[in-house]
């Protein structure tokens, strides 16, 4: 293994430049995350899962919008890379039509049959009152969601990380002091439980969009013009763009509907299951913080560099953070084997002893395959993704989500009735055949696309 790289101080420095902003941004959002589950959990099992399953139809959106909007940033990326202007905001336009139609489907969905879409997951009348509440309040916000969510994704790709990170933060940091007052009732506040949680988000969500917007123009970044002007592109242009991003939009439906589905099986096996897989789901968002980083900045550098026509400079950028990023797995995930008694015996969770036992384990099996999971989150972000080459990459993702783990975790669940962190660690054989997969094309090159110098 070749790591003379650690001497190249401006390979670090501008990895660094891009992975510590946005590290530090999904480390906010990673620790406010696990204080509104810790907050709700104290509230009990069904309040936990009813926040978590209501969530899973998010989850759903936020990738398909991440499949559209990274999607185009590969173009932006590229252009950048060449400092072409008109053609990023151009980009940026496509992106928000996508991602607004997207939206506003799912916010029809979830203000006119949340019953119906929480009945996917559970049979927990319960579960699905209190689940509906929360969609009802949330639902509001999709649509400002996915203007922020292709502004962030732009911004990144030309390097303006600063910006998203301080407006993302700020509504993190409001959403988790609104939801507080309004969960239990503080500072004069209604005490609403599941709808003060859901109010607090809903208000966290719009005021990042407004903090975004100003910044932009403020600070006159590229994108501050007229926003018409977003929406002056050809037939032909939209067509080119679009081939790219379809792949990844449908990669990143049907990955999210594979992992909704996880959830689905794991909430029949038990309420007390799904409260603790979303326990879990908080101390793994922990874990992925530097990996975000890595990852995301190795998909700009990558862009940027086959905008150049670099492409020699593109594959080692991947080489280095694929080891980097693994090396790193190890580290967190044996820091994870160590402290999982100590945060579990913490009492921040009203959980049953069946839950207890089940977050345990799960942060075990958690901790030992995280780095699998980095490896091929640096090959498929970093290299696939930001390389152009989303048909392989869809195909790839669906092949092993589908065929892999869906079945895996059906048969542990409902044919050899395991407990659910061992469906947890049948449902990662898909991670296993996606890193040879992955492995094996990010060795041939075959992903590098320049798809601007055309």
């Amino acid at each position: 293994m070749n790591l003379s790289f650690l001497k190249d101080r401006s390979f670090l420095r501008e990895l660094l430049l891009i992975a510590i902003p946005i590290s530090f941004q999904q480390f906010i959002s990673a620790s406010l995350n696990m204080i509104d589950v810790v907050m709700v959990g104290q509230l009990g099992e069904s309040f936990i899962a009813a926040v978590g399953l209501s969530n899973q139809i998010f989850f759903v959106l936020i990738l398909i919008l991440f499949g559209a909007t990274s999607g185009m940033s590969i173009f932006t990326a590229q252009f950048w890379g060449k400092r072409e202007i008109e053609p990023i905001r151009k980009v940026l336009g496509m992106s928000l039509l996508l991602s607004i139609s997207v939206a506003a489907i799912f916010t029809f969905a979830v203000l006119l049959i949340p019953e119906t879409l929480l009945g996917f997951y559970t049979k927990d009348p319960e579960v699905i009152r209190l689940g509906s509440s929360y969609l009802r309040i949330v639902g509001f916000t999709y649509i400002p969601i996915a203007i922020a969510t292709s502004y962030v994704a732009v911004l990144r790709s030309i390097q303006f990380v600063t910006l998203t990170v301080v407006a993302t933060v700020a509504a993190l940091i409001f959403k988790t002091i609104l939801g507080y007052g309004l969960i239990f009732g503080i500072g004069g506040l209604p005490a609403l439980g599941v709808r003060g949680a859901a109010i607090g988000t809903a208000a966290g969500w719009t005021l990042e969009l407004a903090l975004l917007l100003i910044f932009v123009y403020a600070q006159k970044t590229p994108l501050a013009a007229n926003p018409l002007t977003f929406f002056s592109f050809d037939k032909a242009f939209f067509i080119r763009v679009l081939t790219t991003v379809a792949p990844a939009v449908a990669n990143e439906m049907f990955w999210s509907l594979g992992i909704t589905t996880y959830n689905a099986i794991y909430a029949h096996i038990g309420t007390d299951s799904i409260a603790a897989i979303n326990v879990n789901a908080t101390f793994e968002d922990l874990g992925f913080v530097v990996f975000m980083g890595f990852g995301n900045a190795c998909a700009v550098m990558v862009g940027n560099r086959i905008g150049a026509g670099r492409k020699d400079e593109a594959y080692e950028t991947v080489r280095r953070v694929i080891i980097l990023s693994v090396t790193a797995a190890w580290i967190v995930g044996l820091i994870v084997v160590l402290l999982r008694d100590v945060v579990i015996g913490s009492g921040m969770y009203h959980l049953s002893a069946s839950g207890i036992h089940n977050v345990r384990m799960l942060m075990l099996m958690m901790a030992c395959t995280l780095w699998i999971r980095m490896f091929n989150f640096s090959t498929f972000i970093g290299a696939l993704r930001a390389g152009g080459d989303t048909r392989f990459a869809l195909f790839m993702e669906m092949g092993s989500i589908w065929l892999i783990g869906v079945p895996a975790a059906y048969v542990g669940a409902f044919v050899l009735h395991l407990p659910v962190y061992y469906v947890y660690l049948l449902v990662m054989l898909e991670e296993v055949a996606k890193a040879f997969v992955s492995g094996w094309r990010f060795r041939s090159r075959k992903w590098i696309h320049d798809l601007v110098n055309i």
